[in-house]
């Protein structure tokens, strides 16, 4: 018997209606699920082996809570990224320099990076109406929070908790009462950057007038949290704590300061641990091997967090639902790719002191454009680069139809006015020991337009007072005037037949007064009139030995262009210093040139350097001659054995890069072999050395939290040899 297509079709429907019915009474039948995402650090990457591992049992989730690393990674999934993208993220990263404030070296300001290379940025303090300032934290997090941005696509519009799909908590803890705070609505990034806020490492997160640090202090493992958000009856548990140290491994200051957070943070755990039911999952992946600080390790993390998640598989898997269910719920979570929508104004708001000017010429995106992550990015980090904000972010906002970026700079708590710190320890076994204590006043913003003075001061083998001011004469500082003044007094060696055969008192007092414009971040074009008075006393050697005291003037032109991507021991990039200077009254005229270049292959950096002082008018005077010698200076030599005019030198080096500096501090160790050469048309001092004079060094050395450090050997072929070391500030 043949039925019409027409009772056919009303089969289908009817069939069709039935399965449907049948899959929305199974799906509101299946409980309530609330997963909890525990804090560890870096071992929180396991998190995402997890979440594959649900994804694969198609098992879906009613509310997410996460604390710390645990708070990363469920915003990044509340917000639509799939544990697959999660993964690329992590891998694209560079997690050594996530925890490192400033952009690269050649992206900060000249005069950020003039302060930077005097003294230590550790030692910035603030200097205030009431008292010293010091800073919240080693890293106040500002690369993490744009990390943070461009995983939930800040640059499509803002991202709000209570706008999610997925019912999301977060966890912090109020640093000055110690309460614990959930976040449940705000801005995504931000609730994500405070739950983070190691205390020590990470700068507080301020809001609502309470100083937020890490939710691990508190609730490291919140439990409770999603019985009550999404009144979860089965709670899937990631623990992904460390271990507390054994008792032998705890020693240091250091190694009692986290022994102290862990075992807080373990006595909340057990607290949560303790409120699981019989038919709640918990899961701790096996973690050996990595620790809270081991973000290159993400990988193996997030393969032993679905390992441990496949081994409750069974378990998982009754939770699981339909495919067609499954995927109807992760489509309302999941964001599509959409474009960037096209930005109508820029505001920058929040600025008391500086100029939004100053921002603005950093700024890439203009209205009419789009916005790219790493472009924005980028220019968020030139900005934080001038030296004058503890953090710098955007929101893109919809108003009236119309789409505004907002430009968020925070200007330091501690500033505008700060003080700072260097110090110095040389030896070697031509000339001894040096060492020096320097420090400075440091004042800000005098002005509009971003007027600087600092005072500067140095005690111990050399002795040093002075001031500098720096006046930009245009809000977007392209243009400056500037003035120098200072005294000085040094010991200045002689060398005869490699034997230093006099000491001299350098004494010297200078004035300056400089305009100038800066060639975008490369560096500045200057001109100025310079004013010297050196007067040489001899302290140590033959009474008939002479004595000098001169005064001479002249104009000085100079660039001084610097692209390495580190202020010490590149891995690339280049510089070009060169000036000149010519002194009417003294009838001569000097040039200086020092070109430099870096580039890295591999764990290997070879760096070249080429370098000229001379008299291309007249001859120049043994009280403002050329010098050679120290370390990458013609090493086998002490510093300025070498006196000179016509004074060329060209040197090379390769770098094998043998262990870096840990998380927030930003360089490596190296072991080095330079070779170098240098002539000297006329010499002033080893007259007798006649030719090529060559050196080969042999050395240990990198960037620490105190500045440069190395120790080596250095040899040349004439018979010198030295042995140095040095630690602190150029």
């Amino acid at each position: 018997m043949m039925f019409p297509i027409r009772h056919l079709a009303r089969l289908f429907i009817f069939g069709l209606f039935s399965a449907l019915t049948v899959s929305a009474a199974a799906d509101q039948a299946r409980p309530r699920i609330g997963l909890v995402l525990g804090g560890g650090g870096a071992r929180g990457a396991a998190h995402i082996g997890v979440l594959e591992v649900l994804q694969k049992l198609r098992v879906p989730v009613d509310c997410v809570a996460g604390t710390s690393m645990g708070a990363l990674v469920a915003g990044a999934w509340a917000a639509g990224m799939s544990p697959e993208k999660m993964r690329e993220a992590l891998a694209a990263a560079d997690w050594s320099d996530m925890f490192v404030d400033n952009p690269e070296y050649a992206e900060m300001s000249h005069r950020n990076k003039l302060v930077s290379q005097r003294y230590l940025p550790g030692s910035e303090s603030g200097v205030t109406a009431n008292g010293v300032v010091y800073q919240g934290g080693v890293v106040s997090g500002q690369k993490i929070k744009l990390f943070f941005n461009q995983l939930v696509r800040a640059n499509q519009g803002e991202r709000n908790i209570e706008d999610l799909p997925l019912p999301l908590s977060i966890i912090a803890t109020d640093i000055g009462t110690g309460e614990r705070v959930v976040f449940r609505d705000g801005a995504l990034t931000s609730a994500m950057r405070a739950s983070m806020s190691v205390p020590g490492l990470l700068a507080p997160v301020d809001h609502q007038g309470r100083k937020l640090v890490d939710g691990g202090l508190v609730d490291n493992l919140p439990i409770a949290e999603v019985r009550e958000r999404c009144k979860a009856d089965v709670v899937i548990a990631v623990n992904v704590g460390s271990p507390l140290l054994k008792a032998e491994e705890v020693g240091s200051l250091l190694t009692v300061s986290a022994q102290m957070v862990g075992i807080l943070t373990e006595q909340n755990v057990h607290r949560s641990l303790a409120t699981l039911k019989a038919g709640d999952i918990y899961i701790q992946p096996a973690l050996n091997g990595v620790t809270a600080a081991d973000f290159s390790k993400h990988a193996l993390a997030a393969e032993s967090g679905r390992e441990a998640a496949e081994a409750a598989g069974d378990k998982l898997a009754r939770l699981g639902t339909g495919e067609a269910a499954y995927a109807a719920w992760w489509q309302g979570i999941e964001v599509t790719r959409r474009a960037s929508p096209r930005i109508d104004e820029i505001q920058i708001v929040g600025l008391s002191r500086v100029n939004p000017a100053v921002l603005e010429r950093h700024l890439s995106v203009k209205p009419g454009e789009t916005i790219r992550p790493s472009v924005i990015n980028h220019d968020l980090l030139r900005m934080y680069g001038d030296g004058y904000y503890e953090s710098v972010d955007y929101t893109v906002l919809s108003e009236r139809d119309r789409n505004i970026l907002r430009v968020m700079p925070i200007e330091k708590r501690w500033g505008p006015d700060y003080l700072r710190f260097a110090v110095n320890l040389q030896a070697d076994n031509s000339q001894g020991s040096t060492f020096g204590l320097r420090a400075a006043y440091h004042q800000t913003w005098l002005n509009a337009l971003g007027g600087e003075m600092i005072y500067h001061g140095e005690i111990g083998s050399a002795n040093r007072l002075g001031l500098n001011y720096y006046q930009p004469l245009d809000p977007r500082q392209r243009f400056f005037v500037e003035g120098t003044a200072g005294v000085s007094q040094t010991r200045f060696n002689v060398y005869e037949d490699d034997k230093r055969i006099a000491q001299y008192r350098d004494s010297e007092t200078g004035v300056g007064a400089y305009v100038g414009t800066n060639i975008g971040l490369l560096g500045p074009l200057r001109l100025g009139w310079l004013h010297r008075h050196r007067y040489f006393d001899l302290d140590v050697g033959d009474p008939s030995l002479p004595t000098a005291d001169k005064r001479f003037s002249g104009w000085r032109v100079s660039v001084d262009f610097d692209q390495f991507d580190r202020m010490h021991f590149p891995t690339r990039g280049w510089s070009a210093r060169m000036s000149w200077y010519e002194s009417p009254g003294s009838r001569y005229a000097r040039a200086d040139a020092d070109v430099r270049g870096a580039y890295a292959w591999g764990g290997t950096v070879f760096t070249g350097r080429v370098r000229y002082t001379g008299s291309p008018r007249g001859s120049l005077p043994v009280f403002d001659a050329g010098t050679m010698g120290g370390f990458l200076n013609l090493t086998a030599f002490a510093p300025h054995q070498i006196i000179g005019d016509d004074i060329a030198y060209v040197g090379v080096r390769g770098e094998q890069i043998i262990g870096r500096l840990p998380l927030g501090l930003r360089g490596d160790m190296r072991i080095g072999l330079a070779l170098e050469a240098a002539r000297v048309g006329t010499r002033y001092s080893e007259s007798t050395r006649a030719g090529i004079l060559d050196s080969t060094a042999l050395y240990v050395g990198g960037e620490t939290p105190f500045g440069p450090a190395y120790i080596g050997f250095g040899y040349s072929t004439s018979g010198v040899s030295n042995l140095f070391l040095f630690v602190g500030t150029p």
